[in-house]
Order: C-alpha cells, then sequence, then structure tokens
C-alpha cells in the first residue's frame, strides 16, 4: 500500500463503535444492536484497518476518541482489546482520550476499568435529568442512573462531559442545566432534538416547535452564562481548561483518521486537492473489505468546508490562515458574501478574524449559504 507523502503527521484518531443496548427514536447514526460474533468479527477487522491506517499515514496522537453507538456497551474484555489495537498500530493520545458513556452501562468498577485502559475524557449521554423526558426520547436509563453516573466517572478523575438534548416539549430544562452544573461536570454539548428522515421520530410524525428550539437555543446560552460555562462552540459549553480538544480538531479543519464502520476521516491529500474526505461503508460491507467513498477535497471547497466549522466558533476563523492552507485569497474570493453578512449584523471582522455574531449563529446555515453560492457562480 502507498504510503501518502505529508510532513506532518496526522494527530487525532475518531473510532466508531456501532452497537448499543437499544435504538433511540431520534438517532439517525450508523448504529445496530449486537448480534452473536458481530463483535468479535468487528474488532478483527478493526485491528487490520487499524494496521493498513498507520502503514499508509505517519501518525503522532494528540487525541483519541471512541464514539457510536455506545462504545461504553462492549464488554470489558473487548474494549481492552480494542484499545490494544489501537495502541499497538498508532498510538494513544498524548492529550485527551474520550470515551462516550451511555448512564445505564456505568458502575464504579468499570469506570475505574476505563480510566485504567488510558481514557482520561467521558462523554455522558446524559440527554436530561427529567425522567418523563428521557422516556419521551426512548433513553433506557433513568435521571438516578445518570447523575450516578456522572458521580462515579468523576470520582476516578474523568473530565466529564454531559449531553443534553433541548427543544423537548415540556422540558424542564433549567433544571436539566443546572443539575448537570451541580453534579460538577467541566463541560456540557447541547444540542437541539432534530427530526431526521428515516429515524422513529420521523415515522411517528413527530415536530420540533421553532418557539420551543428557540428558547433551548437561548435559554441554554444564558444559564450557562451566568453559571461560568464559556461557550465556545455554537453548542459546547466548558469551564476553562474543559474544552474538547478532539473535537476542536474538527472544526479547526485539521486531519483526522477514521477507523471502523460508518466512520468519516479527513486525511492529507496530493495537489491539486487540499485534503481527502473518506467516510467507511456500514459495518456489512465495512467487515466485507469494502473501502467506502473517498472525495478529493479541491481548494474552494475546502474553504467552504472551514467556514463551516470555523464559524461554529466563538473565536471564527482567521482569514489569512485559511487563504494559507487553501491557496485561495480568502477574503477577496468571498468578499461579496462577507460584505452582505457584516452589514446584516450576521458576521463580525476584526483584523484577519472573522467571527458569526449571536443573531448568525441562530441561522448559519443561510449564512453559509451566500458562500456556497459563490462557489457554484465558479463551477
Amino acid at each position: 500500500m502507498r504510503r501518502v507523502s505529508t510532513p506532518a503527521p496526522v494527530r487525532h484518531l475518531y473510532v466508531h463503535v456501532p452497537f448499543c443496548p437499544s435504538i433511540c427514536p431520534y438517532c439517525d447514526f450508523h448504529v445496530l444492536t449486537r448480534q452473536n460474533g458481530l463483535v468479535d468479527a468487528y474488532l478483527a477487522q478493526l485491528d487490520r484497518e487499524a494496521e493498513q491506517l498507520a502503514a499508509r499515514y505517519p501518525v503522532d496522537l494528540d487525541t483519541v476518541y471512541l464514539g457510536g453507538g455506545t462504545p461504553s456497551f462492549l464488554r470489558d474484555a473487548e474494549l481492552a482489546a480494542l484499545v490494544g489495537s489501537v495502541q499497538r498500530h498508532l498510538g494513544w493520545g498524548r492529550k485527551e482520550n474520550t470515551l462516550e458513556i451511555n448512564p445505564g452501562t456505568v458502575s464504579a468498577a468499570r469506570a475505574a476499568h476505563w480510566r485504567a485502559l488510558g481514557f482520561d475524557r467521558a462523554s455522558v449521554g446524559v440527554q436530561s435529568l427529567d425522567d418523563p423526558t428521557l422516556l419521551f426520547l426512548g433513553r433506557r436509563h433513568s435521571a438516578a442512573q445518570a447523575r450516578s453516573a456522572v458521580e462515579q466517572l468523576l470520582a476516578q478523575d474523568f473530565r466529564v462531559s454531559g449531553d443534553l438534548i433541548t427543544a423537548v416539549a415540556g422540558q424542564p430544562l433549567e433544571a436539566d442545566i443546572r443539575g448537570l452544573h451541580e453534579l460538577g461536570v467541566g463541560h456540557i454539548s447541547a444540542y437541539t432534538l432534530t427530526i431526521e428522515p428515516g429515524t422513529e421520530f420521523a415515522r411517528r410524525g413527530v415536530t420540533v416547535s421553532e418557539g420551543d428550539e428557540r428558547r433551548g437555543f437561548e435559554v441554554t446560552a444564558a444559564l450557562l452564562a451566568d453559571l461560568g460555562y464559556e461557550r465556545y462552540e455554537i453548542s459546547n459549553y466548558a469551564r476553562p481548561g474543559q474544552q474538547s480538544q478532539h473535537n476542536l480538531s474538527y472544526w479547526h479543519t485539521q486531519h483526522y483518521l477514521g477507523l471502523g464502520p460508518g466512520a468519516a476521516g479527513h486525511y492529507p491529500a496530493a495537489a491539486p486537492a487540499v485534503s481527502m474526505r473518506r467516510t467507511n461503508p456500514h459495518l456489512h460491507e465495512w467487515l466485507a473489505g469494502e473501502t467506502g467513498e473517498a472525495e478529493a477535497v479541491l481548494p474552494f471547497d475546502w474553504v467552504t468546508d472551514a467556514l463551516f466549522m470555523g464559524l461554529r466558533l466563538r473565536e471564527g476563523v482567521d482569514l489569512s490562515d485559511l487563504s494559507r492552507r487553501s491557496g485561495v485569497d480568502v477574503a477577496r474570493a468571498y468578499a461579496p458574501a462577507i460584505r452582505s453578512n457584516l452589514a446584516r449584523g450576521l458576521l463580525e471582522q476584526r483584523g484577519e478574524r472573522l467571527r458569526a455574531t449571536e443573531a448568525g449563529w441562530w441561522i448559519l446555515n443561510s449564512v453559509i449559504t451566500d458562500f456556497l453560492e459563490l462557489d457554484l457562480a465558479r463551477a
């Protein structure tokens, strides 16, 4: 296999674990319930794929992120085997190693085991601390289990991030936020309930009102600011030093490896491409050795991707840095879209730094559409 020539190593790894105890009615990720033999086959293929990635790319990891699915649903020996494959072929993150965790899978012994494996950050799918809201969302854990899970992880010295879903009708959102804060989490991710095609909620005709969506957006931001959390990304809030270093790699459009079925990766590539985007196939095709889709990301496409991701950040983007990395004079090429959104109060600019305002964050897809339309006009 030809090794990609690149001066800089890839520093971030995402591993997808597709197995879940049950499928939530709002979930549109690549997930499935456990079946006989599938986990063993998955672990064997994961080891082979990790070896292949190591042969193709120079790797020096800062962060590892196990997502899903429910990585904590793996049995202790299975998770140890997965970690062993990653460490043997690709190494381990020097700065941060995150495990996504379902509250119903946590015990004191398991939390200690995960910490011993080398995980230091836990992303916990709390979603709510209100039992009726959890029931509506199809979650199998209770509010009491969620609280206990967070406490046990903190006791093992994990940096803990709690996920919340907002915009659920009747949800006691302020109590959910204050509850996570009082438990002592250093990071909160708050995502609006979105009804995706093909999900159980879509089939049942569940809808989310714009009023609930707007309230969730505004109440979360205001209350978490009052409680001392910095909103460093449109949906993510952190105490000092608690930002997700792995997710920042996505928002800064850095290269990362994607390992496992359905995993996406953003890889180094030869000119004229700026990078290569690859998405692995779903489990059964992946087990058969299929490699999935690969797409060369050309300069203008890379810039619009970088703007879409970077404008999600409070700090925004550095236009000169995007120009250096892409070879595109970004300020000049996208001047009409920048001027238009500055005039509408959706963007603000100081020197080379361009960032979205609060109003721009609310309709960020519309802002990015203005940049995409310039790309279409050039095509």
